[in-house]
């Protein structure tokens, strides 16, 4: 048996593309796309079409529409190929706009459910903000499944449990890049791979965290740089990975053991605690350089995508 049959024993792989003739080889449950994803996949000849198709037929409305549309497209494509889910972006310049990111959710599930596709197929991922997690809280009550994206710190994931939020995307590749640049010449690989990983550790207090208090929030590990981050994290709810690094899995015969384990987890001591307050999320998430940056370099990255987008749709 191969690492990737033996990490669905235990996990639900959800392949991280936009790419959908990659998800096919690798019998993924789930799938998620982001701004990023769906830019490289357009610019590919087997994609262009799509982009087009789209201009063509909705020419003349709103570049944000046509944007939904799109992503849409894109996520129908996915579904008529994986058995469960497919995670969709609300647009990364509405991060701190709850009422706007509401808006935008529930276009992009009229225009799926315009195609046919059930409601509790899709998942609206939107940036853990503290209006990002405002809008999920009022996403949930209206029966639209949520995922909350760019989580760096562990107030941002106890604030999306008290939301009651369907899924969170905690950031493993990112967290170890950052703590890898601020270590500079003084960091040590082999002192900070597998579960001493950083971005591992993050999201195994988070899972701990949930599993111990009941939480029903679904811990989806996501971003990674290599191997030893996902096998650190075998057991996890769901783990959201990159082609390359499932063709990897693939080819690995090694032994692969669960790491994460619900009952260990509600057998430790550990303190409940409350992020239902902006002051106290905003002033604790402050706190945390690392979570700080990461949370603003990524909407910022995520929005560069999305003008890029916008204008590939305007030219086309």
């Amino acid at each position: 048996m191969n690492q990737l049959d033996a990490l669905k024993q235990f996990t639900t792989v959800v392949a991280d593309t936009g790419d959908f003739k990659q998800i096919d080889v690798y019998l993924p449950q789930d799938a998620t796309t982001n701004p990023s994803l769906i830019l490289k996949a357009v610019q590919k000849a087997d994609y262009r079409t799509l982009l087009t198709d789209t201009v063509s037929q909705f020419r003349g409305r709103p570049l944000d529409e046509l944007v939904d549309r799109l992503l849409v497209r894109f996520g129908c494509e996915i579904l008529s190929i994986i058995p469960g889910r497919v995670s969709t972006e609300v647009d990364a310049r509405l991060s701190f706009d709850t009422s706007a990111s509401i808006s935008r959710a529930e276009r992009l599930i009229e225009l799926y459910q315009a195609q046919g596709i059930h409601i509790d197929r899709v998942l609206i991922k939107v940036a853990a903000t503290w209006e990002g997690i405002q809008a999920a809280k009022q996403l949930e009550q209206r029966g639209i499944h949520t995922n909350l994206t760019l989580l760096f710190s562990f107030c941002q994931a106890v604030a999306c449990g008290q939301a009651k939020v369907q899924l969170i995307s905690p950031f493993v590749g990112r967290i170890y890049d950052w703590y890898k640049k601020t270590a500079g010449t003084a960091w040590v690989e082999a002192d900070n791979a597998g579960a001493a990983d950083p971005g591992v550790r993050s999201v195994r207090q988070i899972y701990n965290y949930y599993k111990k208090f009941g939480i029903a929030t679904e811990v989806m590990g996501a971003s990674f740089r290599n191997l030893g981050q996902i096998t650190a994290l075998a057991g996890c709810d769901l783990l959201t990975i990159s082609p390359d690094l499932l063709a990897a899995l693939a080819a690995n015969k090694a032994p692969l053991a669960r790491a994460l384990d619900p009952q260990s987890a509600r057998a430790l001591d550990i303190a409940a605690v409350s992020y239902d307050n902006e002051a106290v999320f905003r002033f604790d998430f402050n706190e945390d350089a690392m979570a700080t940056e990461k949370l603003a370099e990524g909407i910022r990255a995520f929005c560069v995508d999305a003008v890029k987008l916008e204008k590939l749709l305007s030219a086309a």
